[in-house]
């Protein structure tokens, strides 16, 4: 295993699959997410849902929103909408991921939880899944380390905390 493909954290895989253009720019430290309104309610749904849950933040890379131990270790991403289903589902294909090869931790469910529509998702990860991961770190990488994708005007340009810059 590659070490320096860990370097790469779930915000990281999430906007891979959002915006090109968002991920260079988080990834060369220029962050505005907490300037978000967005980000902020999403927060808050999940301080105000989750109350007794604490999130965990493993070798500052992974936050986990918060994990149960029963049978396997269930560990829950907490979105506000589906809308971006496929980044919320390899975001936590990713945790589980880094913690089967990073921590050797193979007994590991994956859920995402939407308490707004009261829907709950199941993931289990699977050898192609990881496979994915695998090549999803490497794509991920080659857009970090070349310049800045030029932006793509998308639906979701105006939520974005990034508008002012690729836009303006």
């Amino acid at each position: 295993m590659n070490n320096k493909n860990f370097k790469i954290n779930g915000s990281q895989i999430n906007y891979f699959f959002i915006c090109k253009t968002k991920l260079w720019l988080f990834s060369h430290s220029i962050q505005m997410e907490q300037e978000s309104d967005t980000v902020s309610i999403g927060k808050q749904l999940h301080e105000n849902t989750y109350k007794r849950e604490k999130d965990y933040l493993i070798d500052n890379l992974i936050n986990v929103d918060f994990i149960k131990k029963r049978k396997n270790i269930e560990i829950h991403e907490v979105k506000k909408t589906p809308k971006m289903e496929k980044s919320h589902e390899y975001q936590l294909l990713y945790y589980m991921y880094y913690l089967k090869n990073e921590k050797d931790i193979n007994n590991i469910i994956g859920y995402i939880d939407y308490p707004k529509i009261r829907k709950k998702i199941k993931f289990k990860l699977t050898l192609e899944k990881e496979e994915e991961i695998k090549n999803i770190i490497q794509e991920i990488n080659e857009i970090i380390n070349s310049e800045i994708p030029k932006p793509k005007k998308l639906k979701i340009c105006r939520k974005c905390a990034y508008f002012e810059l690729c836009w303006i």
